[in-house]
């Protein structure tokens, strides 16, 4: 009962404002100011509070994004849909491929690889599947586009290289229309760390939410990447586009809104405000 009581108090209760600036100041160790934003971080919370749409919440939805992504760069850009499904028991040895594959929710983080079917613990995936199925992420982080998205279940092919191995993702973080910093997730479901750039391709000598990873090699498509990150940003003040190349090939990962949910921290922490300086707010 007192659970119970703590989670309305919590989750239901306080507006979005207060619980806002609570986590803010409990992360970043630092006051946030939403009627003068100057931080990166600061300008994502109030993009949170003052830009919410329904093109975020079709684009937040991993299902739903596949048709915004077909619609603007064309479907063969898609990581191939093997199904999607709101029963857990269709995630069996019967339902799935023989090949490789990712699980994930529609309507939140986190995901499944799953290599070999008959070597994986489906029963214990889907448990957290049906436990994730229940949750509203909003609630978490106040990210307001994932409030109204139906949960559901995804199944995708595993994108996999030469060497067995997931590539590496590519993350454009776009402001007003152009990509202002590249981060380079590597080992993102072991050692993560990420390596960041600018659209030039030179290394930034800063962390933002992870460790600092090794110099990566200018990849051969990043012109078409940027120009493909730039169209998918036009509708949006801020948002980071997420690809993978595999085989001279560009893959559609997922848009973001809010990176780390406004939450990330930066060494040095002056690079949050020298992030915030490029990002132009206005209200939608």
């Amino acid at each position: 009962m007192l659970k119970n009581l703590k989670y309305f108090i919590r989750y239901l209760l306080i507006p979005d404002p207060l619980y806002i600036k609570y986590k803010f100041k409990k992360y970043l160790k630092y006051n946030l100011n939403l009627k003068n934003p100057k931080s990166f971080n600061e300008k994502l919370q109030w993009l949170k509070i003052n830009d919410r749409t329904k093109l975020h919440t079709k684009c937040a939805d991993k299902y739903l994004v596949r048709e915004y992504i077909e619609e603007k760069i064309g479907k063969e850009y898609l990581i191939p849909l093997i199904f999607v499904t709101d029963k857990i028991e269709d995630i069996s040895i019967e339902k799935l491929p023989d090949f490789p594959v990712i699980i994930k929710p529609n309507h939140s983080r986190g995901a499944y690889i799953i290599k070999d079917k008959f070597k994986s613990n489906l029963k214990s995936i889907q448990k957290k599947l049906k436990d994730e199925l229940k949750v509203n992420f909003y609630y978490r982080t106040r990210e307001w586009q994932y409030k109204h998205i139906k949960p559901l279940i995804i199944v995708e092919k595993l994108l996999l290289d030469e060497n067995n191995q997931i590539p590496s993702d590519y993350k454009f973080l776009c402001m007003n229309g152009k990509v202002q910093l590249i981060q380079v997730d590597v080992d993102r479901f072991d050692k993560h760390e990420k390596t960041l750039y600018n659209k030039n391709w030179e290394r930034q000598d800063f962390e933002f939410n992870f460790p600092k990873g090794k110099d990566i090699k200018k990849p051969k498509l990043l012109e078409k990447m940027i120009e493909i990150s730039e169209i998918l940003s036009k509708d949006f003040i801020f948002v980071r586009v997420d690809l993978y190349t595999l085989q001279d090939k560009i893959y559609f990962g997922e848009l973001t809104f809010h990176p780390a949910g406004g939450f990330g921290w930066f060494n040095p922490p002056e690079f949050d405000f020298i992030l915030g300086e490029k990002l132009i707010l206005k209200k939608t």
